[in-house]
Formats: C-alpha cells, sequence, structure tokens
C-alpha cells in the first residue's frame, strides 16, 4: 500500500487526483483513453471475439427483421439499418404494401449518402410538417450525441433545402405551427440553456429569419430542466401548450397561443397527464383533492377540461390501482383514452372513451398478455389517428411480432392482425422462463425472472441485469445478443425488477428514490444471493451487466457486494455522485438521486457513490467500464475516473471507449454488436463460461 493513491474518499470527496479526465477532448486525457482502450481491445480480441461480432451482426443486419413503422398521412415511414446501408435510410410506403410479404419501399434519404459526402451524421429522427406534407425538419447528430444539426428537407424533390430551416448542433427540437413558422426550442444562443443544458426558451422561428434573433415567446429558469411548446391540433382553437420543467419529476403547464402562454393549468407539478380536445386524463404521484374529493396515488381520473379550468371538480375514477397492479402509460387514439397496466407484471390494457355523462370502459381482451407487450399509435400525431393501434408482444424464449389492431372494430374490437414477425435468431429448445421472488435487505420481495436449462446444478453460469431508476419498468424481452452469445452456450440470464422503477407504480419508485437508492442496489444484491440460496449458481459464476443509471448499479456492486459476483460489466455509467450534477445533463437527475452540494443530500449519496467507496485490499471482481465519447448525456468522465482510480489502487478494471455511439452502443448494427460481444466475452472469460457456439 506503500505509494498507493487512494483519492477520492468520502472523507475527502473534493480532494480529486483525476479530474483532468473530465476533459472530453483534451489532449492528455485522450492520451490515456487511447491506451486504455488499445490494451482492453487487445485483452478481448482474437477469433472467438470476432466470431461473436459477426453472429450479431447478421442478426442485427437481418432482411427479414421487423420494420417498425409510423404513419404520417398517407404514408407509413420506417427508418432502416442494413449491411448495405450501415447509417441507414429513411423510407416509406402505403400500410396495404407493408401488409405484403415484399413492400415496395420508396427512399426518402440515403443518410449512407449523406454522411459520406458530409461527415458523420447518425439518424435521430424528423418532423414532417402536418399540413402539406411538403417538407420535414431533420435532425442529425453527429456521432449519436443528443445534441442534433437541424437540416430542412424537401420531401418532393429528396434534396436540402439549403436556405430553409437549419440550425448549428444543439440540443433541442421544433414544432410545426404552420409551413413557414416553428416553434423552436433549442439551447443554441447566449443564455439560451438551463444549467442541465437543455432549452430554456421557446422562440417563434419564421422562415428566412435569423433563429437566434427569433422573438422569445416562453421562458423558464436557468435552474430549471427545460423549456417546451407543442401545437394542440386537437383544439379548433390552436391552442399551444408550453412547459417548464421545473424537475425531472415536476412540470407548470400553460395554455396559450403562438404568442405564449396565457393560462395555467393547477395540476400537481409531479403528475403525469394528458389532453385530448376538451377531455384530461390526470395520474397524480401522491394524494390530490379537487373539487372536495381526495384521490389516491397511481389512479387515473378523467375530466372535462374546460370545468376543470372553470374550478369544477366533477371528475370520473377510470382505473385504481391494486395491491401489485399500476398504470404504465397512457394515449389518446381517436378520442378514446388507452390505458396499459401491469398486473403482477402482467400486461393488461383497458380503452376509455369519454362522455358527457360518463366514460364507457372497454378491455382488449385480445391483446396478448403473455410476456412483454406494448401498445401504441400507428399515427405519429394525435390529431390523425383513426384508432388503429400497433401492438408488440414477445417473451425471452419467443420472438416479437408486430401486430395491428382496430379500436373502433366494436363491439369486440377484434383479433389483431399480424403484420411482421422477427425470426428465431437463437436456439431456444430446452430453455425455460420461470418467476421468483427474493428477500431484500428491508423484507420487501423482489421478482425477477429467469431463463435457462430446466435442470438447475448449482454452477450455472449466470447473466444478470437490472436498470432501477426513474420509474422505468425494466420488463424481460427476447434479446438475440444475450440468446445467441449466452443462453444458446448453456448460460442462464435473469432479469430483476428491482425499486426506483415503475413495474408497481409510484411506491415502488419512490421506494428506490434519493435516499432509497441504495436499497436498489440491496435488491440486485439480494436477486443474487437468491440465484446461489435457491441452487442455480455460485457468486463466481454471476456475471452482471448495467448501463447508464444502472451502471451506477453496477459500480456499486462493485464497492458493496463484491463477494457475490464473479465479473461486472459496467456500461455508459453514472459513478461519481459528489460531481454529477455540474457534468452535462446530470442536474436534471436531482429528482431522482438527491443534490450533493446540500450536506443532507450528501450523507446519502455518498453511500452510493462507488468512486469515493472503492478502497484497497477488498475481493473486488474484475469489471469492463465502456463508455463513449460522443456521450453528452452522462459524461465519459465517470467511467475513465473510476478506471483510473481501481486500476491505481491494483485492481483488475478494464476500461474501452469509443469514439462515437453517444449515450448509446455504437452508431451502426456492426458497432453494436462489437460492443455486446466485447461485453459478452469478458464476462464469459471471467466467470470461466468457456462453453463455445
Amino acid at each position: 500500500m506503500i505509494g498507493m493513491d487512494f483519492r477520492p474518499t468520502l472523507n475527502a470527496p473534493d480532494d480529486d487526483p483525476y479530474l483532468w479526465l473530465e476533459d472530453i477532448d483534451g489532449e492528455e486525457a485522450l492520451a490515456w483513453v487511447a491506451e486504455q482502450s488499445a490494451r482492453t481491445l487487445a485483452r478481448l480480441g482474437g477469433p472467438q471475439f470476432e466470431r461473436d461480432r459477426d453472429t450479431l451482426a447478421a442478426i442485427f443486419d437481418r432482411p427479414d427483421k421487423i420494420p417498425l413503422i409510423t404513419r404520417r398521412g398517407r404514408y407509413i415511414y420506417n427508418f432502416w439499418r442494413a449491411a448495405a446501408n450501415p447509417r441507414g435510410v429513411w423510407r416509406r410506403t402505403k400500410l396495404a404494401s407493408y401488409m405484403t410479404t415484399e413492400p415496395a419501399w420508396e427512399i426518402v434519404l440515403d443518410l449512407d449518402a449523406l454522411a459520406a459526402s458530409e461527415g458523420d451524421w447518425v439518424w435521430d429522427g424528423a418532423s414532417v410538417e402536418p399540413e402539406r406534407r411538403e417538407r420535414a425538419v431533420l435532425r442529425l447528430s453527429r456521432g449519436g450525441s443528443d445534441a442534433v444539426v437541424l437540416r430542412e428537407f424537401d420531401l418532393g424533390s429528396r434534396s436540402l433545402v439549403v436556405d430553409g430551416f437549419n440550425l448549428p448542433e444543439a440540443k433541442g427540437d421544433i414544432g410545426w405551427l404552420d409551413p413557414n413558422t416553428l416553434l423552436l426550442t433549442s439551447a443554441l444562443g447566449d443564455g439560451m440553456a438551463t444549467r442541465s443544458g437543455y432549452a430554456r426558451t421557446v422562440r417563434l422561428w419564421k422562415r428566412g429569419s435569423d433563429p437566434l434573433a427569433a422573438p422569445v415567446i416562453f421562458e423558464a429558469g436557468p435552474e430549471s430542466v427545460g423549456a417546451f411548446a407543442e401545437l394542440d391540433r386537437n383544439a379548433e382553437s390552436g391552442r399551444v401548450w408550453f412547459t417548464d420543467q421545473t424537475a425531472y419529476l415536476d412540470s407548470i403547464c400553460w395554455i396559450g397561443d403562438r404568442n405564449g402562454p396565457k393560462t395555467q393549468l393547477d395540476l400537481p407539478r409531479d403528475a403525469q397527464w394528458t389532453v385530448f380536445d376538451d377531455w384530461l386524463a390526470v395520474k397524480p404521484r401522491r394524494p390530490w383533492t379537487i373539487g372536495g374529493k381526495t384521490c389516491a396515488a397511481d389512479v387515473l381520473i378523467g375530466i372535462s377540461l374546460s370545468a376543470f379550468i372553470a374550478g369544477e371538480g366533477n371528475f370520473a375514477i377510470l382505473f385504481e390501482p391494486g395491491d401489485r397492479c399500476f398504470p404504465q402509460s397512457f394515449f389518446w387514439n381517436d378520442g378514446k383514452l388507452v390505458v396499459s397496466y401491469l398486473d403482477n407484471l402482467v400486461a393488461g390494457f383497458e380503452v376509455f372513451t369519454p362522455g358527457r355523462q360518463e366514460w364507457t370502459r372497454c378491455v382488449l381482451s385480445t391483446v396478448p398478455t403473455a410476456g412483454t407487450v406494448h401498445v401504441w399509435s400507428l399515427d405519429a400525431a394525435t390529431h390523425e389517428s383513426n384508432g388503429e393501434v400497433l401492438v408488440s408482444a414477445e417473451d425471452p424464449v419467443n420472438p416479437p411480432q408486430l401486430l395491428l389492431l382496430d379500436l373502433n372494430a366494436a363491439p369486440s374490437l377484434g383479433a389483431p392482425v399480424i403484420l411482421k414477425s422477427t425470426p428465431e435468431n437463437f436456439d431456444a429448445s430446452g430453455l425455460i422462463v420461470t418467476r421468483h421472488e427474493a428477500v431484500s435487505t428491508d423484507g420487501e420481495m423482489i421478482p425477477y425472472t429467469q431463463v435457462g436449462p430446466a435442470k438447475e446444478n448449482g454452477d450455472a453460469p449466470v447473466h444478470l441485469t437490472a436498470y432501477g431508476g426513474f420509474g422505468s419498468s425494466n420488463l424481460p424481452c427476447y434479446n438475440s445478443a444475450i440468446g445467441k452469445l449466452w443462453l444458446e452456450r448453456g448460460g442462464t440470464s435473469v432479469v430483476a425488477n428491482i425499486r426506483g422503477g415503475g413495474e408497481f407504480g409510484t411506491r415502488w419508485h419512490e421506494a428506490g428514490r434519493r435516499e432509497g437508492k441504495r436499497l436498489t442496489h440491496d435488491d440486485f444484491a439480494a436477486v443474487a444471493a437468491d440465484l446461489v440460496r435457491r441452487g442455480v449458481t455460485r457468486p463466481g459464476r454471476i456475471g452482471a451487466e448495467g448501463g447508464s443509471n444502472g451502471g451506477l448499479l453496477i459500480a456499486n456492486m462493485l464497492t458493496r457486494y463484491p463477494e457475490r459476483f464473479g465479473a461486472l460489466l459496467c456500461k455508459v455509467p453514472l459513478i461519481d455522485m459528489r460531481r454529477y450534477t455540474k457534468l452535462l445533463a446530470g442536474a436534471s437527475w436531482i429528482d431522482e438521486y438527491g443534490d450533493p452540494d446540500k450536506p443532507e443530500d450528501w450523507a446519502f449519496l455518498g453511500e452510493i457513490s462507488a468512486y469515493h467507496a472503492a478502497e484497497p485490499e477488498r475481493s473486488y471482481p474484475p469489471i469492463l467500464l465502456a463508455t463513449t465519447k460522443r456521450d453528452d448525456r452522462v459524461h465519459p468522465g465517470h467511467a475513465r475516473k473510476m478506471a483510473a482510480k481501481l486500476q491505481a489502487l491494483g485492481y483488475s478494471a478494464h476500461f474501452h471507449e469509443h469514439d462515437a455511439g453517444g449515450h448509446g452502443f455504437g452508431i451502426d448494427n456492426r458497432e453494436r454488436a462489437a460492443f455486446f460481444a466485447r461485453g459478452y466475452y469478458f464476462l464469459r472469460d471471467a466467470i470461466d463460461f468457456a462453453a463455445s457456439p
């Protein structure tokens, strides 16, 4: 231990010798990154990695995979990546053609050709002008970052509009008011970014004018997360909704017009809500008193918007949560409110139609419920929806199907029509899917789904993952990479539903937020222990993976529960909880984690700051920390600094940073394939999972 640098520590959290690694493009930092990445690539390269990468790339590039679609007017659009077009093509066809075996696709934009002529473009979507549908504003990212360049595109001539709505790189977006006017929410310009790096103003940008001189019609405070605006085409008055997202969970909303906000909506700041015409659906996060009556947290209510604004409180209760039954999402389609919920992790869907006297209710009984199921509108714009919704259904051993359902096919709603099916990408024969529960440190029961051979021998090579944050539900799906590189080779995979997620409503999220975040990590460790208790495996044979907030989870498994794992894969992670609010978008997550600048918050944040907690002479399992230089959401400095400190303490810590990829795993299918192949090669090698394909 002589000469070993322990910094930073919990006792001296600001004495950080690795701050220089936060300089994303700094010469010294990039030299360190290059040396570290080269060493990792040499360590994790070779014939097996190359075979795995090529196998996954072929799966990701399959010509018979499902093309996901969105309808805009007469056409359905799809963005498609394949071996011949690694950056991708934006294309369109008609729904009738899409439903055939060989759809007649019309190429709208070849991004590979554009990137070849202009530079490192990655697709981030497009906003089609909804009146004439002659123009679109493309969102083009350099290297996969969240910040985008806006470029106007003529759909008729298939060409960029040189003197059109074009904007340099910044975080933000646009909304069409009419063919010649945009609502601009962009962080570009002096004083236009919030502390979190998002747009703090809404500007009225007219064609031919300077966007930086466009008049500001709405403004959020610099400490807010961001400002947003949207034209509501479901209302005859052409109202505009303005939102000041004051924190990750909290927003203040106004009704206005193109001149700015007029009337503030008196809703709980942390409620979820959506509007169609004169109907408002609201789900509060905590008990809410309205019209002298109190509705509980997670109750979904419906009310007339005009009556609500007038102060009336005559609302209808549409959906009440149960013990383990909670709504997950809700959206409008053709004047109907579609509600999805989980009942003990089993999907269910209901449709509510508003009326002046009462709301009518219909259960979508023909929609699949087994596995992981999602329902969403076929149409990109709510005002164009006609009752047609898309349904995806999958489970860990059965690949996804994409179905079409007509909500207006009364009275039974009929059976969904299968549009497309994903081919089987790995051999699932002999695999079974089972549900279990582990007991966490405070007695809470933590569900998890296990996929693997029917017979357990106490030595299974296990891949374990979870997320546990931001109220996001993490359900097991058909994972081709895990299936091909882990399950098909005799391994077992496990997905844990730890607290901090939204699987069981607000209570589940709240229990794993702020000072409760430590419990989410306890939950994950409890699942690992339960796998050993049940005789599935032993600690040295468990490889755990997590990304982003899940990367924070994995880093805490290293420092808090190292004895329960054989290897750890930590992707685009959040780790330094002392400085996270000062790095890129970090300040926007204070609602989730707490504010390290407040001593009372640092008291619990320090408990989960693995960067500070790492200390010498512990039996830490080997870890691979992977990030990207173009991640402008979670700063690559988190992974860089953690790897540097662990190596200084003498631990087996590997590091790899890709030049591009943003807050993801690559800019094309081959890069994604390489990312997963390298990570799973590392885990298999570290836990002595030597099975070959």
